[in-house]
């Protein structure tokens, strides 16, 4: 492996384990969106766009945040960005159209999740440069695209199977990120102990 390679996959494995606890934070950010859509099941659908919007736009926040953290340390960050805007531009949407009907909310998160999904494969690729064997992202990036293409092929489905499906969605989502980040979290221990004398990043 070339030096220029060998930075690049060392500073992409820093950027991932020292920022792990954002990785948790939008975990547990999709599974408190997923258990309120449950625990409502019989919300208005105003309060279920709003609601997702808050959802999507937090995480899309997060994930720049993450990409701003993972610029410094050096790494590739296009993925990361792209994902965070798209997911910030689907929450502000269901901000400026909060009376949108129900079928076009089912378009607009359905592409929401395909694009997340397909982002997260990506960053899921790039992952498996510097952890073997991980493949939670990229569960759960398929799992998006299976949510996403669930939605546009069952737009009709009744409004009630609708808010169990994106909040059981939500949950498994959140599950996975959550499990990834303690895993980052252990690895960046790992790194930690065997490097003593490393500064930690800002």
């Amino acid at each position: 492996m070339s030096s220029t390679n060998s930075n690049m996959v060392g500073n992409t494995l820093e950027a991932m384990t020292s920022r792990w606890w954002l990785v948790v934070v939008r975990g547990f950010a999709a599974i408190l969106f997923g258990v309120l859509a449950l625990a409502a099941p019989a919300m208005s659908a105003l309060a279920l766009i709003l609601m997702w919007g808050v959802y999507a736009i937090a995480n899309g926040v997060l994930e720049l945040v993450f990409a701003g953290s993972a610029k410094r340390a050096g790494a590739k960050i296009g993925w990361y960005v792209v994902g965070g805007l798209v997911s910030i531009a689907a929450g502000v949407v269901a901000f400026v159209y909060p009376a949108m009907t129900g079928l076009v909310l089912l378009y607009v998160i359905a592409t929401w999740a395909i694009v997340t999904g397909v982002v997260e494969i990506a960053l899921a690729i790039d992952l498996r440069r510097v952890i073997t064997n991980e493949w939670r992202l990229g569960l759960a990036g398929l799992l998006s695209i299976a949510f996403g293409v669930a939605l546009f092929v069952s737009p009709g489905a009744g409004a009630l199977a609708v808010v169990w499906l994106i909040a059981a969605y939500a949950m498994v989502f959140g599950v996975l990120l959550v499990a990834l980040g303690v895993k980052l979290h252990q690895l960046h221990r790992d790194v930690e102990h065997a490097m003593p004398g490393t500064p930690k990043p800002a």
